[in-house]
């Protein structure tokens, strides 16, 4: 599904970064439409009229080889606004005969701090006494193009905002796009709206009658399998295809032994007694479990999975008539860590279970109203559907479920002492009024035992791994940071509660470089 057509937008041409969908992200924040394609598109292009702006990502490709990823020059002979940034601010300078080397003493990543150089509508109210940029680059530009200015600097960069103001374009080292930026929106903002000159036109409700009716003429008077964790995905997923089909639609619950304790039998029952929704319990634990017994590589993990809730849907629409379709709850950042959506050459994080753990063959179509969005626009989407906070309030739950939070062999004994550990661990979030401050929170069993004296005895037991978060959208992320007591509590209680773990440790990492689930 893509999103409707509009006159005004901006176009991001994707040179495969892991962080594209940001952008794209940032500037709906803004209330304004875009649209990614790559650089080999670009030449499919027949009327720019429409675009108001277009936007260069960063990528992992040199521009200092013979080859690179290049977009035709003649775009910016179209007098519309061009932003570079990393991979896009270097192509910028290449084309404009600037010099760009690969940086082996003076490379950055991570946050940085810039100073300003000279005004410009790009960095309007973005400059403090001290703002932080966040960068990750190995090469950088050591000569300035032609009739460019330098706006803005680091320590270790000269070069790192410049412009051309009479042909409309500039570029930008590092990356505005993620939270690690100080004012990083101010310098979308004023890119959009002080120098595209472009209208808001765009927000998440306004999508819901279009998707709706998507739905409803692609389906037609088919059947919809719907798979239904009880997440906030798959929830608004669930009730959006109920609004357009109604009978049509049968939600499953598979039951893959893997949830949370309690979780299934609370989420069958609000769906089933509150939205009225057909839905079909399936008990599959044993088959999953028995897959999974012998396989601790997350990758194999994942695909694995996959496959298997594809079997059971199939299984399922066998017995049915005319179910032609499989809706999922697939998102952005779904397809960014499984796979680059915009076929650029990014580099794959991790399979998801309902992307690229999905078979290459499959007897039901997809249907995955949305893959274009983001989990917060996701959550605001779900209460303008009339969906409870309670489940629209939900943290991220992973497909794979449990599975990816036991690191290593899974038994039947290590999701039981999981299951405890977290549920202790998520009531007390609750009990302290800290579980809506947190993007998402779990713990996990880890492959060490370690020793340990309980009752002036030895023990020789699992350590449980804490995780909580900070994030906007879960592409980029910060450990919450608990009072200490909190900490000593909830240790002193999964501990003193759950037999078979006696150390419990708090994961302090960021992403990136980590990521937010361990495997």
């Amino acid at each position: 599904m893509q999103f409707q057509n509009n006159k005004e937008k901006i176009l991001i041409i994707d040179f495969g970064s892991q962080v594209t969908k940001l952008i794209a992200r940032r500037i709906r924040d803004l209330g304004v439409y875009s649209e990614i394609i790559t650089p080999k598109e670009t030449n499919k292009i027949k009327d720019f009229r429409d675009i108001k702006g277009i936007i260069l990502s960063g990528g992992p490709s040199t521009v200092t080889k013979s080859k690179f990823q290049s977009i035709p020059k003649e775009i910016f002979n179209y007098n519309i606004p061009i932003l570079g940034i990393c991979y896009g601010f270097q192509l910028i300078a290449k084309l404009f005969g600037g010099k760009i080397k690969s940086l082996s003493k003076k490379r950055e990543f991570g946050r940085t701090f810039i100073f300003k150089r000279k005004k410009s509508l790009l960095t309007k109210n973005f400059f403090t006494k001290k703002t932080a940029v966040w960068m990750s680059h190995e090469d950088g530009v050591i000569k300035l193009p032609k009739n460019f200015q330098i706006i803005g600097s680091t320590k270790e960069s000269k070069l790192t905002i410049i412009e051309n103001f009479k042909k409309k374009v500039f570029g930008v080292q590092f990356h505005p796009e993620v939270t690690h930026t100080d004012n990083g929106k101010k310098i979308f903002y004023n890119f959009l709206f002080l120098i595209c000159k472009i209208k808001k036109r765009w927000n998440v409700v306004s999508q819901k009658n279009r998707l709706i009716n998507e739905i409803r003429q692609i389906v037609g008077k088919d059947k919809v399998i719907c798979a239904l964790s009880g997440g906030v995905d798959s929830s608004v997923v669930a009730l959006l295809i109920n609004k357009a089909i109604k009978k049509n639609l049968i939600c499953i619950m598979v039951n893959t032994g893997l949830m949370r304790k309690n979780e299934f039998k609370q989420s069958f029952k609000i769906f089933k007694n509150k939205y009225k929704l057909n839905v079909r319990l399936i008990n599959s634990s044993n088959i999953f479990l028995r897959k999974l017994r012998n396989i601790s590589e997350p990758e194999k993990k994942r695909k694995t999975i996959g496959k298997l809730f594809i079997k059971v849907f199939e299984k399922e629409a066998k017995k049915l008539k005319d179910v032609k379709f499989l809706a999922q709850g697939t998102l952005y950042p779904d397809i960014i860590e499984s796979r680059s959506s915009s076929g650029s050459k990014s580099s794959k994080i991790k399979s998801h279970h309902n992307v690229g753990g999905l078979p290459k063959k499959m007897n039901l179509k997809l249907i995955e109203p949305l893959k274009e969005f983001f989990k917060d626009e996701v959550r605001v989407l779900g209460n303008s559907l009339g969906l409870t906070k309670q489940i629209s309030g939900k943290h991220p739950f992973p497909g794979p479920g449990l599975a990816i939070r036991i690191v290593g062999n899974i038994n039947e004994r290590k999701i039981k002492i999981l299951q405890e550990a977290d549920h202790i661990f998520i009531n007390e979030l609750l009990k302290n009024n800290l579980y809506d401050k947190i993007w998402q929170a779990y713990a996990a069993l880890l492959p060490i035992k370690t020793v340990g004296v309980m009752g002036d005895s030895r023990t020789y037991e699992y350590t449980c791994l804490l995780r909580a978060v900070i994030s906007e959208d879960g592409m980029t992320a910060d450990y919450f940071n608990f009072p200490k007591t909190f900490l000593d509590n909830i240790s002193n209680k999964i501990v003193n509660n759950v037999k078979g773990i006696n150390r419990v440790v708090y994961d302090i990492s960021s992403k990136p470089p980590s990521t937010i689930e361990l495997e």
